[in-house]
């Protein structure tokens, strides 16, 4: 079980996520979209929102970087195995907060806003609730890593990712003995990206760069009502 979630499993998530995504896009460009409930209700979603995403970017590029990042390269910049964990569990601490925060507030709109529960379909509310439950299983990894501050049990895991991205054979075999509670975070963390091309979460690869380098703004006017002389 354990060569199949984390040697076999992965490559299947990775391949409906990239594959899934890509025939979507083809099929239903239509269906490409965030699904803003903006218009229904304002009040938390702002703040909510805020505190989501600028948590999921950290969380995101953090995991990217910390993972995929060769062990050689930290150990040519004098970063020990320790301090990386340390910095690693005091951003990600923050940052996990920071979402939980948001993401409980737009759970809670969406559960019971009757407007926005009425337009929400089930993959809008399931797809923000596996977010949370990966978030509450991410931030129980930072107990255990209090345990583990010299840095080892990281390494397992960049071994493990770099392993997966590398096509190592056996690499599921670095992360065989760590805390049930990290198994479970990588498990449901593959089960959303197998997910992915079906929920709104498709809209994070449409980035919207051609706005930071576009000739002017967009000027919007009000509809004029017409008048008896008109």
């Amino acid at each position: 079980m354990n060569n199949f979630f984390f040697g076999i499993f992965p490559y299947i998530a990775i391949s409906v996520m990239v594959f899934g995504s890509i025939a979507r896009y083809e099929r239903d460009p239509f269906t490409w979209k965030s699904s803003s409930s903006q218009l229904l209700r304002r009040k938390q979603l702002i703040m909510g929102s805020i505190l989501f995403h600028v948590g999921v970017l950290i969380i995101f590029f953090g995991h990217l970087g910390g993972l995929l990042t060769p062990i050689w390269i930290f150990d040519a910049l004098g970063i020990s195995h320790g301090a990386k964990q340390l910095l690693a569990v005091v951003a990600g601490g923050i940052a996990g907060v920071m979402m939980l925060v948001g993401g409980l507030m737009l759970l809670h709109r969406r559960l019971f806003d009757a407007r926005v529960r009425a337009t929400s379909t089930f993959a809008d509310t399931g797809i923000l609730v596996l977010l949370m439950a990966q978030l509450i299983l991410g931030l129980s990894t930072i107990i255990v890593s209090l345990q583990h501050l010299d840095g080892h049990e990281m390494t397992k895991f960049m071994s493990w990712a770099q392993g997966i991205l590398t096509f190592q054979a056996g690499a599921a075999d670095h992360i065989a003995d760590v805390a049930l509670v990290f198994k479970l975070h990588l498990v449901l963390g593959l089960t959303i990206f197998l997910v992915f091309p079906f929920t709104r979460l498709v809209h994070m690869l449409s980035v919207p760069l051609r706005y930071l380098t576009r000739p002017g703004y967009q000027v919007v006017r009000s509809r004029r009502k017409n008048t008896p002389a008109e």
